[in-house]
């Protein structure tokens, strides 16, 4: 059951906002599945080749944004397989049709191998600080649109 609502919150997130960029070889699909994205193969956008691992989760916001995908890196880059979270301005998705009709969905990852070993690291302490820094970033918004809303009804209020 959790799988089930976990897969289908992720679907409603990539048709949502698709807050990653979409490269498709053939068609757009119109509809993307958390689980066919889920494992897919990482590769290194630059024409390389290299593939440094496969997604293993999708993280996303309260308003059901993807913000980052954690990648399973495996022991390329000498990164003794860690995960790591990929912000959304460092991949795309590239989909395309195989001849048996099947989908294959690939990660395409826009950074150099450097930088891959500066993304942190998703552990609990990040995951904790994320939550943590996520929830003051809400609560400043939260404020500021308060404080706006008050502003604007005493104006209106002195108008009269």
């Amino acid at each position: 059951m959790r799988k089930s609502i976990l897969t289908t919150a992720i679907t409603t997130a990539l048709l949502g906002g698709m807050a990653f960029g979409v490269h498709a070889q053939t068609e757009l699909q119109g509809m993307y599945s958390a689980e066919d994205i889920l494992d897919a193969d990482v590769f290194f956008a630059d024409g390389s080749g290299e593939e440094i691992g496969e997604v293993d989760d999708i993280l996303f916001d309260e308003e059901m944004r993807i913000t980052a995908l954690v990648i399973e890196s495996g022991s390329v880059l000498g990164l003794g397989g860690r995960e790591i979270v990929v912000g959304t301005d460092h991949f795309s998705l590239e989909t395309h049709t195989e001849s048996d009709g099947d989908t294959e969905h690939r990660i395409m990852l826009e950074a150099t191998s450097e930088e891959v070993e500066s993304f942190p690291t998703y552990d609990r302490d990040w995951w904790e600080q994320t939550k943590a820094n996520a929830q003051d970033a809400w609560q400043t918004t939260k404020e500021g649109a308060q404080s706006a809303w008050q502003s604007t009804r005493e104006a209106v209020n002195t108008d009269e």
